[in-house]
């Protein structure tokens, strides 16, 4: 199938690889179809495009990636419609924006993907996890020499 984009032109997509969220995500429940696309700069990011709505792609990460000790909390009810035979199967991923702070992920609603069945759902965790988590840079600040 082609699927036409803004951010990445025409692309060929073998229908089996589409993700489906069955209720959308919040703020785009009519977008419902979404392929999963490698970004070729940055290993760490992925593009989450919906297949109905050229201008929609959104950049996606493993939230454990940034933040290491990160563990999703949610009720089994949250997860059952994904139909996972086990949790190994889920895919967590974090929606990146442009915040106050920077750039940041929303660990607050991430989206789990059953990966092997091509479903998806946006999830509210349980718990204190922030909406927008800056990534901020660790490095050592530049030091003027005489």
């Amino acid at each position: 199938m082609l699927v036409k984009t803004t951010r990445f032109g025409t692309l060929e997509i073998d229908p089996t690889d589409v993700i489906v969220f069955p209720l959308g995500l919040v703020g785009l429940e009519s977008c419902r179809e979404w392929v999963l696309l490698g970004d070729s700069q940055n290993e760490a990011l992925a593009w989450l495009q919906c297949t109905t709505r050229p201008d929609l792609a959104l950049a996606v990460v493993s939230p454990r990636r940034f933040v290491e000790d990160y563990q999703l909390r949610v009720f089994r009810s949250e997860l059952a419609p994904l139909a996972l035979d086990s949790l190994d199967q889920a895919q967590v991923l974090a929606i990146v924006s442009h915040g106050e702070q920077g750039v940041c992920l929303n660990l607050q609603a991430p989206l789990v993907i059953n990966l092997p069945r091509r479903l998806g759902r946006q999830v509210v965790a349980n718990g204190e996890l922030p909406l927008q988590y800056p990534l901020v840079s660790h490095a050592a600040p530049v030091r003027k020499s005489a």
